[in-house]
């Protein structure tokens, strides 16, 4: 299940932000700090969690505990679907 879910978060940032080396990125890299993803970005991923994975995000839940690596998101969506 987590594997499914890495694969399709990790899919979602390759395809719709600029990675240099997709296969370079590091599942605990920051999106931030390499400035793959900005604020917006960060909105972005949001609705994707939230239409690919059928639930909400709260506005409290959207920080970098949860938002900022591909094993964060990861490990976010496993836990928001329990």
């Amino acid at each position: 299940m987590s594997a499914e879910i890495q694969g399709k978060v990790r899919q979602f940032i390759t395809t719709n932000f600029y990675v240099a080396d997709p296969a370079a990125l590091k599942d605990d890299a920051s999106l931030l700090d390499a400035g793959i993803v900005d604020s917006t970005g960060v909105l972005e991923i949001v609705q994707f969690l939230e239409g690919e994975f059928g639930f909400k995000v709260e506005d409290a839940e959207i920080v970098p505990e949860n938002v900022d690596s591909i094993s964060r998101l990861t490990a976010f969506v496993a836990k928001k679907k329990k």
